[in-house]
């Protein structure tokens, strides 16, 4: 198959067909014009061959819309540029050994979720014995000394047992993403770090679903997982920065 990567479109029933699919909620009635509406509003985006697939009441007042529309232009792929991280993939008793032989001690992790978010399943998934999809978690591992908080920590509580327990790396955990408060969270707890001169004490590692590694190295944080990660990626992480920092 033959793929023009200089004008890479999207895929929806043919390759680089343009097509894609939208669902979006506005504040009207199922109707008729509410169907022509968002057909409206899709095109105007700039798309074209405009399909209305559904259109259904959520609450009163409320309309939600799945809406399949065909794209024109692509991206260039061949320019495109994203930090990305590169790690050696390495077993669980892999990790294990290389930790206790060349760090030469259990690497100290305190993990939670601050601000409102309630929500501790990613957090949990890295870090919780049972781990993820078969891979187990970093409290399973000899190599790592872990402290789970849980979630609706304050950023300062969470340093203050970061420095109790001699951390070496911070995990923060954001699931709720509304209004980009993941991003408000993700500013304060590097704000109280700089405000008590402890930006370069930690490895800090963000996770989320809206989270990107090139968004967390922008912000200032050392990785950034999103979905799909695995325990053994996060500790693969931590395994070759705590070796990077011996070396330096």
């Amino acid at each position: 198959m033959n793929i023009d990567e200089r004008n890479l479109l999207p895929y929806g029933d043919t390759t680089n067909d343009g097509y894609v699919q939208f669902s979006f909620t506005l504040p009207i009635e199922p109707s008729p014009r509410a169907r022509e509406a968002a057909a409206m509003l899709v095109r105007s985006w700039g798309f074209h061959d405009v399909r209305v697939a559904q259109h259904s009441l959520v609450g009163s007042n409320y309309c939600f819309f799945v809406v399949f529309a065909r794209a024109e232009k692509g991206i260039d792929f061949t320019r495109v540029e994203a930090p990305a991280l590169t790690l050696e993939k390495r077993s669980y008793k892999e990790i294990d050994k290389s930790i206790l032989k060349d760090v030469g001690r259990p690497i100290r992790v305190v993990g939670a979720c601050t601000g409102f978010d309630a929500h501790t399943v990613g957090l949990d998934a890295i870090m919780n014995m049972k781990g993820f999809d078969g891979d187990i978690g970093l409290e399973r591992y000899r190599g790592f000394r872990c402290v789970n908080m849980g979630s609706q920590v304050p950023a300062d509580v969470l340093i203050d047992r970061a420095l109790k327990e001699k951390a070496d790396a911070i995990l923060l955990s954001k699931i709720i993403t509304q209004k980009d408060i993941h991003i408000s969270d993700m500013r304060e707890l590097l704000d109280k770090l700089r405000a008590r001169g402890l930006e370069k004490r930690f490895i800090l590692v963000v996770g989320g679903p809206r989270v990107t590694h090139k968004m967390a190295l922008e912000m200032g944080f050392d990785a950034g997982f999103t979905i799909g990660t695995r325990p053994s990626d996060v500790a693969n992480f931590l395994l070759e920065k705590m070796l990077d920092k011996d070396k330096k």
